[in-house]
């Protein structure tokens, strides 16, 4: 994954930067790096620690002057810049209409893998303005939720 997001980095003309912050106390440190490399954006990856400290996040983030596109709404919602991602209740839904056929009978192997089709932008323009970003409308026109 390393090699992938490095390689996409350099098609684009970016430089990607990796910091990684295993357990919470370790946060702080990972966005001091950040500031010290002038990195000028962040990308917050699916994790369990992140998402618990997702508030905390958001305000280091912020403190750092770093946008921050995140995994979920519930990270912009916390103060991430931006994220989008599958739709978290049309999942659950799906999950459980899996649930419902398993419990009926039906053979967990036998069931086809499927890929989430609701995806959802969300946009939070406290964040924005906060970091002095103006935010297009056109990307505002095509947001499915805006956070004031």
């Amino acid at each position: 994954m390393v090699k992938s997001g490095t390689d996409a980095a350099k098609s684009l003309g970016l430089r990607l930067t990796i910091v990684e912050a295993k357990a919470a106390d370790g946060l702080e440190h990972a966005f001091g790096v950040m500031v010290r490399e002038r990195v000028s954006a962040l990308l917050v990856l699916v994790d369990g620690m992140f998402f618990y400290n997702r508030a905390r996040v958001g305000d280091l983030a912020l403190r750092s002057r770093l946008p921050s596109m995140v995994p979920t709404s519930d990270y912009v919602k916390a103060g991430g810049l931006m994220s989008y991602a599958p739709n978290s209740a049309d999942n659950y839904r799906h999950a459980a209409t899996y649930v419902d056929k398993i419990l009926k009978g039906a053979h967990p192997g036998d069931l086809p893998i499927e890929q989430p089709t609701k995806f959802e932008l969300v946009i939070n323009l406290k964040t924005a303005r906060a970091l002095g970003l103006t935010m297009p409308p056109s990307l505002l026109a095509r947001a499915d939720q805006v956070i004031e």
